[in-house]
């Protein structure tokens, strides 16, 4: 995969800044995973004093892009990304340090290979987990991407 965690960020800082001045920083990527963390502050954080849930959101949706984005580019193919659905579960208030991690890595690549030979468009779900400090579960983000060759 030719993408790395600097260059992922410093495609947030002008593409998504949203997301940049929120917090949300990729760490790690490879072929199977990607790890993206943000920190609960001012700047991001509801009137419960926790995380508001769309910043936990721009988080968990990234870990999951950035896979996509990256077999996609492997593939030399001029391919369609978008999310068709999304769900989420909170099991825990969000504070402090929360890192996201989606390991469908091997998903993706199934799914974009298919749509390479087939030419046929593919969904996928995949599942990003975002926990604490204390390796507690505090959100779950669910995201089915459709995956097109274009023309």
């Amino acid at each position: 995969m030719n993408i790395n965690p600097r260059k992922l960020n410093i495609f947030l800082l002008f593409k998504l800044p949203s997301a940049w001045l929120c917090g949300v920083r990729v760490k790690s990527i490879d072929s199977a995973s990607c790890l993206v963390t943000v920190k609960h502050r001012w700047m991001n954080q509801n009137p419960f004093n926790s995380m508001f849930w769309a910043v936990q959101g721009m988080a968990a949706e990234l870990t999951t892009g950035a896979l996509v984005t990256g077999y996609i580019r492997d593939s030399g193919k001029n391919i369609s990304m978008l999310v068709a659905n999304n769900n989420a579960t909170f099991t825990k208030k969000a504070t402090g340090r929360i890192t996201f991690v989606c390991n469908d890595g091997n998903l993706v690549q199934e799914a974009i290979q298919k749509a390479v030979e087939t030419g046929e468009g593919q969904t996928v779900w995949m599942k990003s987990i975002g926990t604490n400090k204390e390796g507690v579960a505090v959100s779950t983000f669910n995201f089915e991407w459709t995956i097109k060759v274009k023309g």
